[in-house]
């Protein structure tokens, strides 16, 4: 090896050029090799520390706005496939903005991939950075909070720092952002499809047992196919529908959705639907940002959490059966218990911090949850939610025909 080909003692070690940068809302620069899209992404930087699943959480509406740092370092193993998208278009834009990741993506080694994971961010414009030190971006959110951030990819490894440094400074806080409008239903539209079961995959509803009418704040698709799956002829409607549209389908049952954002921001058009409903004492079932809503209408307070919970190893207690549930969560937000008023009775709660993880109504049939119980960490360690909320259109049913 000669000196032109690189042998360091020979003082030919070129340096790897940085082909991205994730400089965050102090000035700090982080550099790393681009991956994905080539451009630009603004948001606010989270952790989530799932070890699998990286296709549905990049899928997952309630992201939008925000770039991802995978605490875990392999990502990408096993590429991406046509059934594992959570957005209900699955063609559309991602919610996210872009990831971080500690190594380099390997070539896919999975029996169900159908392309390579890179080509994949490329497709749904998402623009991602290997290479970081990913436990010390983890830790300095952990201490100081979720900061606003730019992450630019330039194979050629041009970047015009300052500039970069000030657009992350001038980015607004997520508190107080309604993104919701970016990830909502743009009409009304229903659905049939259940659950993946092997070997045959997804299925079509075929028992219908109540009506369902879901409010699309930035819904998963899981949710909706374990709704069918419970005999749920289930409509959706878009986070803008008024209440009395939402009444004229004659539902037996409503569902809130979880979605992205601030829930006070949304909650100035959603709220005022949402106590219109509970007033009319439909069965209601809220999730995440629903969850959140929900509180709100009812006169709780929501607050911005520092570091929030992204991940699928969170463990949730049901203080109603005392069971401790493992569960996916992912919010920035949570509903302050202490502002719950008397006829809302927690129900669950976060045994790694103590925060609401769930509250019922005790005037009126409704219930909601942080987590996501349609998602399988436990594997399936939530999903009798589903079935609580079907019980209670069941018993509402028999009052009103007793």
């Amino acid at each position: 090896m000669t000196a032109s080909e690189g042998n360091p003692a020979e003082g030919g070690w070129t340096e790897p050029r940085a082909t991205a940068l994730l400089v965050l809302a102090n000035g700090m620069v982080l550099e790393g090799f681009g991956l994905g899209a080539i451009g630009e992404a603004p948001g606010e930087v989270c952790f989530n520390t799932a070890m699998t699943g990286y296709q549905e959480i990049l899928t997952d509406p309630s992201y939008a706005g925000q770039i991802i740092t995978f605490t875990f370092p392999h990502v990408g193993n096993v590429g991406v496939n046509e059934e594992d998208t959570e957005t209900i278009n699955a063609a559309a834009s991602s919610g996210v903005r872009g990831l971080v990741l500690h190594a380099a993506i390997t070539e896919p080694s999975n029996w169900r991939s159908h392309r390579h994971f890179d080509t994949w961010l490329k497709a749904r414009n998402i623009v991602g950075i290997s290479g970081i030190d990913t436990r010390a971006l983890t830790a300095l959110i952990r201490d100081n909070g979720m900061p606003n951030a730019i992450l630019a990819h330039s194979p050629d490894g041009v970047f015009d720092i300052p500039r970069l440094q000030a657009e992350a400074k001038s980015l607004p806080d997520m508190a107080g952002l309604d993104l919701v409008p970016l990830v909502t239903a743009a009409q009304r539209y229903d659905w049939d499809e259940t659950p993946w079961v092997w070997p045959t995959g997804y299925g079509k509803r075929e028992n219908v047992a109540h009506k369902v009418v879901a409010i699309d704040y930035g819904v998963k698709r899981n949710i909706l196919r374990l709704l069918a799956k419970a005999g749920c002829d289930v409509t959706i409607v878009p986070s803008t529908a008024s209440a009395s549209d939402i009444l004229a389908l004659k539902p037996d049952g409503i569902f809130l959705s979880n979605g992205p954002g601030d829930p006070a921001a949304t909650g100035e058009y959603a709220v005022p639907v949402i106590k219109e409903l509970l007033d009319r004492k439909i069965p209601t079932f809220g999730i995440c940002l629903g969850h959140q809503m929900m509180a709100l209408a009812v006169g709780g307070q929501t607050m911005k959490m520092k570091q929030g919970h992204h991940g699928a190893n969170h463990p949730v207690q049901d203080k109603t059966t005392g069971k401790v549930e493992i569960v996916s969560m992912n919010h920035g937000f949570a509903v302050d218990p202490a502002s719950l008023p008397a006829h809302a009775v927690e129900t669950h709660v976060s045994l790694f911090d103590g925060s609401n993880s769930g509250f019922a109504l005790t005037d009126r049939p409704a219930f909601s949850v942080q987590h996501h119980p349609e998602a399988s960490p436990g594997p399936q360690d939530s999903h009798y939610l589903f079935k609580r909320f079907v019980e209670m259109m069941a018993a509402e049913k028999a009052k009103a025909t007793a």
